[in-house]
């Protein structure tokens, strides 16, 4: 009997903790789904444009690409609220790149006097309204989000200049640093004041975040060839993981063609696979005895800290749940600390790390605001460390510093870049001493990637479809001239400098142009049929000029002043407006409209005969969004414009589809001549 007893009596031990396990996972999961619906339910009902991390759209339009909504007050609320739903949900994502995204999206508000329908009118604001103080604003606003997420001004001015900014100037410079200063006083501020306890856990951190100013580096030859295998490996993983989640976007399209449910279902499906991986896992890791010298309390207590008991008793540790059940910061905190070579067990590092790179993967690209920066160095913090820990016996540096090379191995060997990178890392660390080692790394892992596969930014510019234009042109646009291209396109569309107004509405109505050449007939005095190229008409202007019924009764030139007192340069900079909400009698449509004060009489120009690669050069450092091609000779019966050429006419995939072989096109005119 007394047998039978203590069989029921495990049994019954044994159904409560497998309930108490099954009440936790419940707990965890529902309240990760919970979040994940707020977050990804926000993105797929009121703003698409705030998922992801904003980067790669800041990218293009500071390189000439207008997304819509993209830095609206609609997309600001959402990525905000969604950012602090995914990041608390425990998903597999940073808040990097979607601050970023919140700094350009407070930046492009404040120079715009607010969004669309509730803006201010202040006369001031007026100066912003162009393009190029807008590139400033938004440029100023990613480097004061850089600055933000890491607490590295320097490193928020370099990122703008090397990853973002598409023109540079020194104007621009001082202003991204000057936007950076105060956000790090702003930010001392608050930690100054959160410090004294009054915000929880908000105040703590400081401006270095990770810090391991405490380790002496010495260097050794060994370290420099295991360092260099640190760069190699980032290289290498950088390139491979970029190549899976090129497949892994893809797929993800695919979905996402389907509508709104089942955006929401696949992050809803992410996020329950991440709550199953992050609750099982931590069981395979053994537990470890506390180190008695440790100045730290073992286990810790508290919700945040180095150790976390689990499931082990009391003395000892789960280093894997150590990880998995601390914030993205604190893990990071876990993995870069020094002086600590027995804290974490091989097997623990490598399910980290296989853990996180599997996470990563599935997990950006759902529709929530997500960032890649953390994760990335989560995954390369784990193989930097598991590298040392492999080769303990041939290493002289502290295994926390080979987990701050692996990460800023793997984000360069991933993203491409150098400079800023580095500068980063070096005001995270606080660590001078690091620089030459982490500058080696990182020319090494970039170039190791460069070897492969574009950086993880270009590719998601290539599946969003956006026309970035790259620094450098194709070699074979040089066998290609731009009357060729213009030749390839359609019939170009101009208008006469004093038009019909029923011509213009049907121009702005059967077209998606955003502007026209206008031409006049030549002075009397010219030979006949001769046309003059006057300069660029707007189709914003256009349509602004049948809002406002700008219309004469007879053909003529209008004055100066009759111009200015129509017009302020307020009505002309508004955009957004469309032709379809114009109503015109039909006496209005036939009436005329002079098209010659609303003309850019000095638009690009190219000729005919210009190569391709030359135009792109010109395109992309001018900043253009038009250049126009002339014939090479003048004349009667020749057309003053060839054709007008944008950013897509320009792109190399673009070109190639109506050109399939320009590269060979030199090659066989050679033949022919021989």
């Amino acid at each position: 009997m007394l047998y039978l007893a203590r069989i029921v009596k495990d049994q019954r031990i044994l159904v409560a903790g497998v309930c108490r396990y099954i009440t936790g996972f419940v707990y965890l999961a529902g309240v990760n789904l919970a979040l994940t619906t707020v977050a990804a339910s926000l993105c797929v009902v009121f703003a698409p444009t705030a998922a992801g991390p904003g980067i790669p759209e800041i990218k293009a339009y500071l390189n000439g690409v207008d997304t819509p909504n993209m830095f609206g007050a609609s997309t600001l609320v959402v990525k905000i609220i969604g950012s602090i739903g995914s990041v608390s949900a425990g998903l597999d994502l940073g808040k990097e790149g979607p601050l970023v995204h919140i700094g350009a999206c407070f930046a492009s508000l404040l120079g715009q006097g607010g969004s669309e329908n509730y803006r201010l009118r202040w006369k001031w604001l007026r100066y912003f309204k162009n393009d190029r103080d807008r590139r400033d604003l938004i440029t100023c606003g990613a480097s004061s989000g850089v600055c933000a997420a890491f607490r590295s001004p320097v490193g928020g001015v370099l990122f703008a200049l090397e990853e973002v900014a598409t023109w540079w100037r020194s104007a621009l410079l001082w202003r991204t640093f000057f936007s950076t200063a105060v956000v790090v006083v702003v930010l001392r501020g608050f930690i100054e004041y959160c410090n004294s306890g009054r915000c929880g856990l908000f105040g703590r951190g400081g401006l270095i975040l990770f810090d391991v100013s405490d380790v002496t580096v010495t260097y050794h030859v060994n370290d420099l060839l295991l360092v260099a295998l640190v760069g190699v490996l980032g290289g290498l993983l950088g390139s491979l993981y970029n190549y899976v989640l090129h497949k892994v976007l893809r797929l993800y399209s695919l979905i996402n063609e389907r509508g709104r449910m089942a955006k929401l279902l696949l992050s809803l499906a992410v996020s329950l696979f991440t709550s199953v991986c992050l609750y099982c896992l931590p069981f395979l890791a053994p537990c470890t005895p506390c180190d008695p010298s440790s100045e730290t309390i073992c286990p810790t207590p508290e919700g945040s800290g180095n150790f976390k008991q689990f499931n082990c008793p009391s003395g000892y540790y789960n280093d894997l749940a150590s990880l998995l059940y601390a914030t993205n910061d604190d893990a990071v905190r876990n993995i870069f600390s020094t002086s600590t070579p027995n804290e974490f067990r091989s097997i623990s590092l490598l399910i980290f790390f296989a853990l996180y790179c599997v996470l990563g993967l599935v997990t950006f690209g759902i529709a929530v605001p997500s960032g890649l920066f953390l994760p990335i160095i989560l995954m390369g913090s784990a193989y930097g460390r598991l590298l040392a820990l492999a080769l303990r016996s041939f290493i002289h540096i502290d295994q926390g510093l080979y987990a701050v090379l692996g990460a800023a191995a793997l984000m360069s060997g991933s993203m491409r870049m150098t400079v800023s990178l580095c500068v980063i890392f070096l005001e995270l660390t606080n660590n001078l001493l690091l620089l030459p080692i982490t500058m080696f790394v990182l020319l090494i892992a970039k170039t190791v990637g460069d070897s492969f596969n574009p950086s993880i930014y270009e590719i998601i510019l290539e599946l969003k479809g956006l026309p970035f234009l790259e620094a450098s042109p194709e070699p074979w646009m040089r066998n290609l001239t731009v009357g060729e291209l213009a030749a390839a396109k359609p019939r170009i569309v101009s208008l006469q400098g004093i038009e019909r107004v029923a011509r213009v509405v049907d121009v702005l109505k059967h077209t998606s142009h955003n502007s026209f050449p206008v031409v006049d007939q030549g002075a009397p005095s010219s030979p006949g049929g001769t046309t003059e190229l006057h300069g660029l008409v707007l189709r914003s202007h256009l349509v602004a000029v049948l809002s406002k019924k700008w219309f004469l009764k007879e053909r003529r030139r209008t004055a100066e002043w009759e111009v200015r007192a129509a017009f302020t340069s307020v009505d002309l900079a508004e955009k957004g407006q469309k032709v379809e909400y114009v109503n015109l009698t039909e006496e209005e449509m036939d009436m005329y409209v002079d098209l010659h004060p609303f003309t850019n009489t000095t638009p690009y120009t190219v000729v005919e005969s210009m190569s391709v690669a030359k135009a792109v050069v010109l395109f992309r450092q001018v900043g253009l969004r038009h250049l126009l091609v002339i014939p090479q000779y003048q004349g009667a019966g020749i057309s003053p414009v060839v054709g007008i050429l944008t950013r897509q006419d320009l792109r190399a995939h673009n070109i190639l589809g109506a050109f399939p072989h320009p590269a060979n096109k030199r090659r066989r005119g050679q033949k022919q001549e021989r």
